[in-house]
Order: C-alpha cells, then structure tokens, then sequence
C-alpha cells in the first residue's frame, strides 16, 4: 500500500470559478488532476487530501464535484479547509459521501494494509499562526480551537493505532510561519509525533521552498499547483 497527498483540488462543477484568475500555473485545471493522478495512483493505494476540495456552499453540490474524484484509484481521506464551507457535521457528511472516502474530523481513520498493518491519519484544519507578524485576538482564539481539535484527533488516532501501523497527520494550513516559532499547533504535532505532516493552502511557492519539518518531523507542502497537479508519494508500507 502507498500513500500519496494532493491539496486544494478547487473543484467547481456546480460554482464555476476558473482557478486561471490566480496565475497560469492553474492552466488544465482540473483535468490535469485526474490524469496525473490515474498515472500514479493504484486502487490499494491511499490519497490524503487536505482541504480546499470544491468552491461549493452546500454539500450536495460539494458531491457533484467530488463524484469524479470518487471515480479516481485508490481510498480517499479528506480534510475540511478554509474554503470548505460546504462541510456539514461529520454523521451527515459521512453518510453521504462516495464509497471509498473517509473524513477526519476532530478525530482520526484508520486503513489496514494487506498485511494487517495499516495507516492511522488524523488532522485539522489549522489556523493563521504566528510569524513576522504578531496574531490578533480573533486569530489567537481560533488558533487555540484548532490545535485543541487537532488534539481531540490525536488522541483519537492513539486510540486505533495497532502495532505496525504509521500515523500520518495533516493540516490544512502550514504548522507555523516564517520565521517558523513555535506555536499551539506545533507543539501538539511534536509531542504526537507522526511519521510525517502534510499541508496546503498555500499557492505559488514551491514546494522546496515551503516548511520542511516540524520538529524533526518531516513536513510536505502539497499544494496541487506546487505539484503541477501529481499526487506526492508520501510513503510506501512494501505490501
């Protein structure tokens, strides 16, 4: 089983929003997703998608634009992101999604491998953190929320992990900013420590250039731009 990662997919079948109008890198978009992804991804495989999945309002339509990721290989694990203002509580919108994906919502899945051993991920969407610049009260309030539910999802990740398994953790927005301090997420994703942390959110860097680690931890910017729209191959269990 291998585990790939592709953020902020933007899809906008039912609210058309052409994603040229943010640079010419978004040009093809969204075929281009589909057929990078039939390149690489297999049906036993896994692919984290973490937010920014479709620019609709309301979950039926959101459906009508992850249908055709439905359709692609592999088990799809998705994330609500800022833009995600279609995503219901998580009874509803598991009952409605597609067979094949599964949701982290303040709390985690697990995806057994042929072997027994399998992937735990858990995640949250994050929030602005601070940088250069110093947050705002707002800021600081939703920061602190998100890193308590990204610890409700820990835990509950530290609840299905079986031995063998590997805990992947993903964020929507980065863990930190330049220059990087330490900060509420941060610091639960270091006292987790998961194998790996994948990110969006954020368009027009390149991924060499984005946030590589968190405390050691290794740390992927998965942008679809910054991939040029190809799933990143994460991780390889070898069955």
């Amino acid at each position: 089983m291998r585990v790939f990662a592709i953020a902020d997919l933007h899809l906008a079948y039912v609210t058309p929003k052409p994603m040229t109008v943010f640079g010419p890198q978004w040009a093809g978009h969204p075929e281009a997703i589909y057929t990078r992804w039939r390149e690489v991804v297999r049906p036993g495989d896994v692919v984290l998608l973490p937010g920014d999945l479709s620019w609709a309002m309301r979950l039926n339509d959101a459906l009508t634009d992850l249908a055709r990721v439905a359709e692609l290989p592999g088990t799809k694990v998705l994330l609500r992101g800022n833009h995600d203002y279609w995503w219901p509580g998580p009874s509803r919108l598991r009952a409605a999604l597609p067979a094949g994906m599964l949701a982290v919502h303040n709390d985690a899945v697990r995806i057994a491998g042929p072997s027994g051993a399998g992937v735990v991920v858990c995640g949250s969407r994050g929030w602005v953190t601070p940088g250069y610049e110093a947050l705002n009260a707002e800021d600081e309030r939703l920061l602190a929320r998100e890193a308590q539910r990204l610890t409700l999802s820990v835990e509950a990740a530290a609840r299905l992990r079986q031995p063998g398994d590997h805990l992947l953790l993903m964020l929507h927005y980065p863990p930190a900013s330049p220059p990087y301090p330490s900060n509420p997420i941060t610091r639960v994703i270091e006292a987790a420590r998961p194998e790996l942390v994948v990110y969006g959110h954020l368009h027009g860097v390149p991924p060499e250039r984005s946030m590589r680690h968190v405390g050691g931890i290794p740390a992927h910017l998965v942008a679809a731009d910054g991939l040029r729209f190809t799933p990143k191959l994460l991780l390889d269990t070898g069955d």
